[in-house]
């Protein structure tokens, strides 16, 4: 298998986890407007920069960014290294470090490895405005509105996991020029870092690769955070926990996503649906391009007669083995340890058709 696709859930309760821009003293979240009704999101921006931080948290040694601003007269620009065979971020997660046509260094640009949409809430939620006074020691007090709300938000996310570790280089023409280093670049990288990369064929391209050890630590560490992701804003007012409540997981050949209907909202606008006939009618449709298990990560007490009614409709599947349910942490835990095993090595190479 070649790809890691899924679909997550953040429960969010009384929460600003992701705030939109600003005006004067008002602080909304981020919301967009369906057919008339306000649904709230987590940009995928947002999310991505949790799973940095947690990463980070956990050891991982980030990718130093550089910002170029007013102060210097330029356009405003950020970027980080762009140093993916020294920083894990940079390889899971991409950049585009552009410099000024006046600077005799080339754009280096590197598509993600790690893609997730926005998360939506799965209902209509109308955020509530909460008011509030700054006035402990001064005169005057400073009055201030923030807004919150309480929804289940929901998103794909999708692991090219051959992709990891793996570097195009551009030919001739500029072909593979979406994921490149030059070949002189990335070896001077290896060589700094001593990993001991090696040249290849990738998808047609010529390629830099990291080796398999290596490979398997990145996607690794991926899991480890979001299996303990912690992030968002406003946490001195409404702190809330992260972890995902709820997600499922399934090893695919190609970069199809089968969740995306198992895991969604009800057309009526009732909140968060799981169905167990969908996955299984997805699952035969795309047999013999995904692997078993499909891994679902559900926390205990979320939703449980959702769950229950789940577990019911595809007792088939996990007597089988064909599906597994566990805690989100347990499970990719798990699967990580699996990873950094070897156990799943041919992951790591697109699967011949």
């Amino acid at each position: 298998m070649t790809y890691l696709a899924g679909k997550l859930v953040l429960a969010i309760e009384a929460g600003a986890p992701n705030n939109g821009r600003g005006e004067s003293t008002t602080a909304p979240v981020k919301k967009t407007r369906i057919r008339g009704r306000e649904y709230p999101y987590v940009s995928a921006q947002a999310f991505r920069r949790w799973l940095r931080d947690t990463m980070t948290a956990n050891g991982s040694v980030p990718s130093p960014t550089e910002r170029v601003g007013k102060e210097t007269q330029k356009a405003q620009k950020a970027t980080t290294a762009a140093d993916p065979i020294r920083y894990a971020d940079d390889d899971l997660f991409g950049f585009l470090k552009a410099t000024a046509k006046a600077e005799d260094a080339s754009t280096t640009v590197r598509d993600t490895a790690f893609m997730v949409g926005t998360f939506l809430a799965v209902e209509p939620a109308r955020a509530t405005q909460d008011f509030g006074v700054m006035s402990r020691g001064i005169p005057m007090p400073v009055l201030h509105t923030h807004e919150f709300y309480t929804a289940d938000l929901a998103a794909p996310f999708l692991l090219d996991i051959p992709r990891v570790g793996t570097f195009t280089l551009p030919d001739a023409r500029g072909a593979g020029r979406a994921n490149y280093l030059t070949e002189k670049a990335a070896l001077e990288f290896a060589a700094a870092a001593q990993v001991g990369a090696t040249t290849t064929t990738f998808r047609g391209h010529g390629a830099v690769r990291l080796p398999l050890p290596e490979r398997r630590e990145r996607v690794a560490i991926l899991l480890d955070a979001l299996a303990e992701l912690a992030g968002g804003a406003k946490k001195a007012l409404h702190y809330g926990d992260r972890l995902p409540a709820l997600f499922a997981l399934v090893p695919m050949a190609g970069g199809v996503n089968p969740l995306g209907f198992v895991i969604d909202g009800a057309e009526d606008g009732t909140g968060l649906q799981v169905r167990g006939d969908v996955l299984r009618r997805e699952l035969d449709a795309w047999d013999g391009e995904w692997e078993a298990p499909v891994l679902v990560g559900w926390r205990p007490g979320f939703r449980e007669t959702l769950r229950k009614q789940f577990e019911d409709d595809i007792a088939e599947e996990i007597r089988a083995g064909r599906v597994v349910i566990g805690h989100p942490r347990t499970v990719l835990l798990d699967l990580a340890g699996r990873i950094r095993s070897g156990e799943h090595d041919d992951w790591f190479d697109d699967r011949s058709r």
